[in-house]
């Protein structure tokens, strides 16, 4: 990885690293952190940033001592928050020649595979006119069941979004330890991970600030998503100067997880199935359609359909299982639930068409990740 293969660069910064220890905005840490985007953006690299921040930045102007824990007190601050952060991101950027956007989205653009790919065109369309799009969680309408969860998980779908060549997580720690640092004083910094092992699982403690929302858990998710797309990703500690270029140099002090060879590298609507699409049933199929799959990398036939759960339309994703219960994989359906069962009870004898495509469907075995939603 260096300067010459790295163009596209995805960043995400924490709320701990935007912010005062009083919660608000923090000038000083901003301009450090645009200041260092705009080196990459003058080095001619193309930069988006996924920011953190505007709870944190607007809790105090509604009023509230602390950080609030209500949904609507959240959503509130988030809503003057929002503002403020992009008003400073704007005039810094701007003071240095580059323009800025912001991006507002909710898990259900990024569910619905056409918003999916409205947010995919327009950020391209940014990146490739040299403008520097900010993302974030738009928390004045979501509802929790509806959130990505933290910013690390939405930075590594924005990352296969829009084809990144390199993920970099900056947060309050300085990348993963094999140990808790805070509670050994002999752990070590890891500075390459090839795969993500149960063994990185367990290191992967719950660390961060009582300010952000995202522990090293979340990161390790985060970073499962990237390699799956076949971005590598770097993890870093926010504030060390020169840490983004030095992070595309390959140069850094964090810790790198790189794509393994014969790691998977999920197209578009691969990653859509994956991870964002959310399932509107279950499909459990037979031994023969669980090796057609699995084995032969074959179409999934109605002939192998053994029952069929929820209510769901043609070209829905849903969740396939296997006769003992455990989920093979996520796919595009090409009948109804009703015309699937169907199809099933007279054995399919007419059925011409896969209920399945092979290449509407992902397997477990092909992501690090668990496929969930």
């Amino acid at each position: 990885m260096s300067l010459d293969t790295v163009k596209r660069v995805v960043i995400k910064i924490g709320s701990s690293s935007l912010t005062s220890r009083h919660g608000e905005i923090s000038r000083r840490k901003l301009e450090k952190l645009v200041d260092q985007v705009v080196q990459l953006k003058d080095q001619g690299h193309e930069v988006l940033l996924v920011s953190s921040g505007a709870v944190a930045a607007g809790y105090r102007k509604l009023g509230c001592l602390e950080r609030p824990s209500s949904l609507p007190e959240k959503q509130a601050a988030a809503s003057i928050g929002q503002g403020l952060l992009m008003e400073a991101y704007s005039e810094l950027f701007l003071s240095h020649g580059y323009v800025t956007s912001q991006i507002l989205i909710t898990r259900n653009d990024f569910s619905d595979e056409a918003r999916y790919n409205n947010v995919r065109n327009t950020t391209s369309i940014l990146l490739e006119r040299g403008i520097v799009p900010i993302v974030n969680e738009n928390d004045t309408v979501t509802v929790d069941r509806l959130k990505f969860g933290d910013n690390d998980t939405l930075s590594a779908k924005v990352a296969g979004l829009v084809n990144a060549d390199l993920l970099i997580i900056l947060s309050d720690i300085d990348g993963l330890y094999d140990d808790n640092p805070h509670n050994n004083q002999d752990a070590k910094l890891l500075r390459t991970v090839d795969k993500i092992t149960p063994e990185i699982e367990a290191a992967a403690g719950g660390s961060g600030s009582s300010v952000g929302t995202g522990g090293m858990k979340s990161k390790i998710e985060a970073v499962k998503i990237a390699n799956a797309s076949g971005i590598p990703t770097f993890l870093g500690k926010a504030g060390v100067s020169n840490i983004l270029d030095d992070a595309v140099q390959n140069k850094a002090k964090g810790t790198y997880f790189t794509c393994a060879e014969g790691a998977p590298n999920l197209n578009h609507k691969e990653q859509w199935i994956a991870f964002n699409s959310g399932p509107e049933g279950e499909i459990t199929v037979d031994e023969q359609g669980k090796k057609e799959i699995l084995e032969n990398s074959e179409s999934l036939l109605p002939t192998h359909v053994y029952s069929v759960e929820g209510t769901f339309q043609s070209k829905s994703v849903v969740r396939i299982n296997d006769l003992s219960g455990e989920a093979i994989g996520l796919g595009i359906v090409n009948y109804s639930s009703e015309d699937l069962t169907l199809c099933r009870d007279l054995e399919a004898l007419e059925a011409k068409e896969a209920a399945v495509k092979f290449e509407d469907l992902v397997c477990h075995k092909e992501v690090i990740t668990p496929i969930k939603i």
